[in-house]
C-alpha cells in the first residue's frame, strides 16, 4: 500500500471498546487496502493495538462517511462503542457540529456530543427472533436474536461471573442457525434494580470485549420485550462503565433506540511504516 508515513491518529476508548480513529478525508487508503491496514495497526504488542480502526471520510449526504473495520480487517456495518468514538472526534477536529448526522454500512446515524458523553439515535432494529433452542455445547440453549446495526444473539444467565462467554460465544457465533454472516453473542443478567449487566463474545475480534455498544442495545430490548425491565436500562459492561438504553416498544417490535454512553480521548500519536509490517 502507498501510504505516505507516519500517519497520524487517535486512540479513543468507548466503555473499554478501543479504536484507533484516522481523518481519512484526504485518502490514503483504497478500500481494497483498508483490510489489511486495520489488521496490522490493531495487531496488539506489534502495533498501536485496538478492537477495530475507524476512518472519517467526506460524504455528501451526511456530516462525514466513516469507514469501520474490526481487528481481524473485515468490515463491519455499525459499532455503538466506535459509533460515539467517531461523533466525538468528529466534533472535536471541527468537521461536525455537536448535532450530526453520518453514514454507515447500516444507514445514517444520529448523534450528539454532549461533553464527554455521546447519545445516539440507532437505525430501526430488525430481525427479531424470540425463544430459539439452539445446541450448544452438547445441551439446549434458550438464544434470542436482533439486529441492532449487526447481529446479535442474546442469552440470559443466572450468574454473568460464571457464564462460558469464550466457550458458547464461539459456538454460537459459528453456530449453522446463524450463518453465513455469524453473529455476536450476549450473556446478560437482569438484576433486581432492573438494570442489567452484559458480557460480550465479538464478532470479527473473536473474544471477549470491555464493552459492545450495539450489544448493550440488542440486550437491554430484548430484556424488555421479555417483560424482565422498562425502558430507559442501564446497562453495565464487562468493563464496568454503564450505558443507557432509551427505546420505545409498540405492537411488539422496538423503535426510538437510543444508545447514550462516554467516548474518551485516550492519546494522539503517528504511525510509522514498522507499524503495518508483516508477521
Amino acid at each position: 500500500m502507498a501510504v505516505n508515513f507516519p500517519v497520524d491518529f487517535t486512540k479513543m476508548s468507548g466503555t473499554g471498546n478501543d479504536f484507533i480513529v484516522i481523518d481519512h478525508r484526504q485518502p490514503f487508503l483504497s478500500k481494497a487496502e483498508m483490510p489489511a491496514f486495520a489488521k496490522a495497526v490493531c495487531r496488539r504488542k506489534f502495533s498501536a493495538g485496538a478492537d477495530g480502526l475507524i476512518l472519517i471520510e467526506n460524504c455528501d449526504d451526511a456530516d462525514f462517511r466513516w469507514q469501520f473495520l474490526n481487528g481481524d480487517g473485515s468490515f463491519a456495518e455499525m459499532c455503538g462503542n466506535g459509533a460515539r468514538c467517531a461523533a466525538r472526534f468528529a466534533h472535536a477536529k471541527g468537521i461536525a457540529q455537536a448535532k450530526m448526522r453520518f453514514a454507515t454500512m447500516a444507514g445514517i446515524i444520529e448523534a450528539e456530543v454532549i461533553g464527554a458523553s455521546v447519545r445516539l439515535k440507532m437505525t430501526e432494529p430488525n430481525g427479531l427472533a424470540l425463544d430459539n433452542v439452539l445446541g450448544v455445547d452438547e445441551q439446549d440453549v434458550v438464544v434470542h436474536s436482533l439486529n441492532t446495526g449487526v447481529p446479535h444473539a442474546v442469552i440470559f444467565m443466572d450468574d454473568i461471573a460464571a457464564a462460558p462467554v469464550f466457550e458458547w460465544g464461539r459456538l454460537v457465533r459459528f453456530h449453522d442457525h446463524f450463518q453465513p454472516a455469524g453473529t455476536n453473542v450476549n450473556f446478560v443478567q437482569v438484576l433486581a434494580d432492573g438494570s442489567v449487566v452484559c458480557r460480550t463474545y465479538e464478532r470479527g475480534v473473536e473474544e471477549e470485549t470491555m464493552a459492545c455498544g450495539t450489544g448493550a442495545v440488542a440486550a437491554a430490548i430484548i430484556a424488555g420485550l421479555k417483560g424482565y425491565v422498562q425502558a430507559p436500562v442501564a446497562v453495565t459492561t464487562s468493563g464496568g462503565d454503564r450505558l443507557t438504553i432509551h427505546f420505545k416498544i409498540a405492537a411488539g417490535r422496538p423503535m426510538d433506540v437510543y444508545l447514550e454512553g462516554p467516548a474518551n480521548f485516550i492519546y494522539d500519536g503517528r504511525l510509522h511504516e514498522e507499524a503495518v509490517r508483516s508477521k
